[in-house]
């Protein structure tokens, strides 16, 4: 195995091991190769590859999997993203969704696709991550969809609670129901209109360039082939994957 792939620096772990399950001086093995184990799943995040290809110096790939389930069920992986997330520049938010390909196996979580984030939409089975980035493009928040469910959907999760002057989105989010939460907030809707308005809408355009704030965070997310396509069956995996690639992505 060539340690010098591993992407938790020393620096990193300091930050992150409060958070973490596990202390080296717990007994038996758990305590002491948890740094191993965090290297183990962003290894397969990165990769895409099933968790039975695990290389076996990683450790026994179930026990790695099954570990990686407490940890994403108990929010382990979120609370490692905001140890690593600074705090949040909010002069303006921008919001956006994309698009994942989940593959055809991700699908056989029990309650059936709906309940895990996995819909139809013209590129077959697919899950929708709508997120909301600061200022800096740097992640705050982010929700799951099916794929064929409109972005505004996510909205309201990803605002509530947070103040900021600015939001900026695309016409998918130009919609009179946000335009008014944000007005009642005293915050600008940078939004242009859709075409079909019959009144016209002004937006700072000047403002609205930085979108491609979002585009980048999501780039950079997809470099991490199993977010780019969705292999976990479960919601609750999948977004503790992000959570670990988004983690990296501000650590950098």
């Amino acid at each position: 195995m060539d340690r010098e792939r591993f992407v938790i620096s020393d620096a990193v772990w300091e930050r992150i091991e409060p958070v973490t399950l596990g202390r080296a001086a717990d007994p038996g093995v758990t305590g002491r190769d948890t740094r191993l184990f965090l290297e183990a799943v962003l290894w397969r995040v990165r990769t895409g590859m099933p968790w039975r290809d695990l290389p076996s110096e990683f450790g026994n790939w179930n026990s790695v999997f099954q570990r990686f389930r407490r940890w994403a069920k108990a929010g382990v992986f979120e609370r490692i993203f905001e140890a690593l997330s600074g705090e949040p520049d909010f002069e303006y938010a921008l919001i956006d969704g994309t698009i994942v390909t989940a593959y055809q196996k991700a699908s056989g979580a029990k309650g059936g696709p709906q309940n895990q984030a996995i819909g139809r939409s013209r590129g077959g089975l697919t899950t929708k991550i709508v997120a909301l980035v600061d200022a800096l493009g740097n992640l705050v928040r982010f929700v799951l969809l099916p794929g064929q469910r409109h972005d505004t959907l996510g909205v309201l999760p990803l605002i509530a609670g947070l103040t900021f002057d600015a939001l900026l989105g695309d016409k998918a989010f130009d919609v009179d129901w946000l335009r008014i939460e944000l007005d009642g907030r005293g915050a600008a809707a940078v939004i242009p209109p859709k075409s079909n308005r019959k009144a016209a809408i002004s937006y700072d355009k000047a403002m609205y360039r930085w979108r491609h704030l979002i585009e980048n965070f999501f780039a950079k997310l997809k470099e991490f082939r199993a977010i780019a396509t969705r292999y976990d069956k479960t919601d609750t995996s999948f977004q503790a994957a992000i959570y670990l690639a988004a983690a990296v992505i501000a650590s950098r």
